[in-house]
């Protein structure tokens, strides 16, 4: 081949290789640049969820706590050689406390005057927060109604920012039940007529409206909504009363309105069939050891030829980031643990909580600081509850996740919650309603043999009051100054001690009825507001009742106020 033919050749391919290598060194340089760009997103796309999601759980790339090590190794050292001795239950631990002759009455202890022949106008109130701030907001709606002679409008649920959930009042409550349950005493309409279909929620979202009271302080007594809501009513014929959110007081109220609340709150709200349904099919398989997915899909008919049923605790745990965040407790995360904590407390609430005030042993000897897992499984073990106790856990998922929910499971193994004991089926009408979800672990809960909650909150007081007046089992209300001071000793203490004190200091707070004092709340004490008590309690007079069961100095109130 001629040389003139050859070179040419080999100089093109040169040139080629060459292109060929600047070209790869681009797309490099290329790809380099996407791997960095998609690596910041995601990284920042986490970060912020993290930072500015109050309901985010997702798994970050840098984990904000450490593995969560034993805080108190030689309780639970202690726990597990007990065990393997004597794992067997007091004789009374699951004994009903004594009534005290306390009950829910048969009938109103002050009667109320009727439906008035002529309504003053509507009440609308828009209810934010969860399920048990929803609930007393009701209850406060239909009594301000029936002191204002109004119609009340259902009550409208806001969508929860946090959980995000946009159920209704009627995905929650039984609707039909709820009016029927009052038509004597307050008129309850399901929607506005039409010619004031104009007063909606999107209609107060849009500008100042005339119709709408938005400046009704917390806690304010009912000549407040006389003053201020009844002219609205009378001049528009409907006032919307928006934020609604602990709005009417406790105390100086006109007689047989306390009642009415806690008629409301205990009969006249009751959760729809699918709600009770489920509920009680988890109640059935908690009582006859029903725990696999494989057994529950059986027929449950089988359940009523079952053994003698087993009791069953009831947990409510509440250990989310808000509330860690929020008591400025150490949980023992680490480092990432404090940092994160303290990074969305400034996000949250501008770092001003309560508790920045105090140092950190100053908040656990006032008994400020949640219990974690970890604590709640050794006070359980130290009021007697066994490895073999079956508990029903309800629960938003947990801050710091499974690890640190790992002490608790393995003292009691027997712990189930409604994904564990309904089938996919079963819970597929619930799904991403937190609100139904909450409400399904409040059925459970009230009905459940002993009942705990890990902290205070909406969801406990509720249940304290609820099961208070149904007089249902044992409602243990944790001494937190007495553990708090426990659990500083825990290294010293050793369980033997640790057990006396927590049974010695728990006696008395088992679910006894607890008379309401001045300026409690009547949705935590229901009594004796709203019960007949012994003896002389059972009264033919509200300023005779008064006297009584509340004292000369209210009964003297009383007679000033009416």
């Amino acid at each position: 081949m001629p040389r003139n033919v050859v070179e040419p050749a080999f100089g093109h391919l040169e040139a080629l290789i060459v292109e060929m290598r600047k070209r790869s060194s681009w797309t490099k340089l290329v790809w380099n640049v996407i791997v960095g760009v998609a690596f910041s997103s995601i990284t920042m796309t986490v970060f912020w969820d993290h930072a500015h999601d109050p309901s985010s759980w997702r798994s970050s790339f840098f984990g904000e706590w450490e593995v969560s090590k034993e805080r108190h190794p030689e309780l639970l050292s202690d726990i597990r050689k007990f065990r393997q001795l004597m794992d067997v239950e007091p004789e009374d631990l699951w004994y009903p406390p004594d009534s005290q002759g306390w009950k829910k009455c048969s009938k109103p202890l002050t009667p109320l005057p009727g439906l008035p022949e002529k309504p003053e106008g509507y009440i609308q109130v828009f209810l934010e927060g969860g399920l048990n701030q929803q609930r007393m907001g009701v209850c406060d709606a239909v009594a301000i109604a029936k002191i204002l002679n109004a119609t009340l409008v259902l009550p409208h649920f806001d969508v929860n920012p946090v959980w995000r959930d946009s159920s209704m009042f009627a995905d929650i409550f039984d609707v039909d039940h709820f009016i029927h349950f009052l038509e004597n005493e307050v008129r309850v309409v399901k929607e506005l007529p039409d010619e004031l279909s104009w007063s909606t929620r999107e209609y107060y979202a849009t500008g100042v409206r005339a119709t709408r009271v938005k400046d009704a302080p917390a806690h304010a007594g009912h000549m407040w909504y006389m003053t201020r809501v009844l002219s609205v009513l009378q001049t528009y014929g409907v006032a919307a009363i928006a934020p609604f959110t602990h709005r009417l007081g406790f105390e100086d109220l006109p007689p047989g309105i306390q009642q009415l609340r806690c008629r409301v709150n205990f009969e006249a709200l009751r959760f729809v069939p699918k709600i009770q349904i489920l509920g009680d099919l988890i109640i059935q398989r908690l009582h006859h050891n029903y725990g696999s997915q494989e057994v529950i899909r059986k027929d449950d008919d089988s359940i009523e030829h079952a053994s003698v049923p087993a009791k069953f605790l009831a947990l409510h745990l509440r250990f989310d980031k808000d509330m860690a965040a929020h008591s400025t407790c150490d949980f023992g995360g680490g480092v990432a643990e404090r940092r994160a904590l303290a990074k969305y407390r400034q996000i949250m609430w501008q770092g001003r909580v309560p508790n920045e005030q105090f140092t950190e042993n100053e908040i656990r000897h006032l008994g400020r600081c949640p219990l974690t897992p970890e604590e709640l499984a050794i006070m359980l073990a130290g009021l007697g509850f066994s490895s073999r106790t079956r508990v029903y856990l309800a629960s938003h998922k947990v801050y710091g996740g499974e690890a640190r929910m790992a002490h608790l499971r393995n003292l009691f193994p027997n712990m189930f919650d409604k994904l564990s004991l309904a089938t996919e089926a079963e819970l597929e009408p619930f799904k991403d309603r937190s609100s139904q979800l909450a409400a399904l672990d409040y059925h459970v809960c009230l009905h459940s043999d002993a009942f705990i909650s890990a902290s205070r909150g909406n969801m406990h007081n509720a249940l304290l009051a609820h099961r208070a007046y149904e007089h249902k089992g044992v409602t243990i209300k944790p001494d937190m100054v007495l553990l708090q001071e426990l659990f500083w000793n825990s290294t010293v203490i050793g369980f033997k001690n640790f057990q006396q004190s927590v049974r010695s200091g728990h006696q008395s707070r088992r679910g006894q009825i607890t008379l309401r004092k001045n300026m409690q709340s009547i949705y935590t004490y229901p009594a004796p507001d709203c019960m007949c008590g012994p003896g002389s309690c059972v009264l033919a007079s509200s300023l005779y009742f008064y006297f009584i069961c509340r004292g000369p100095s209210q009964a003297a109130s009383f007679l000033v106020t009416y």
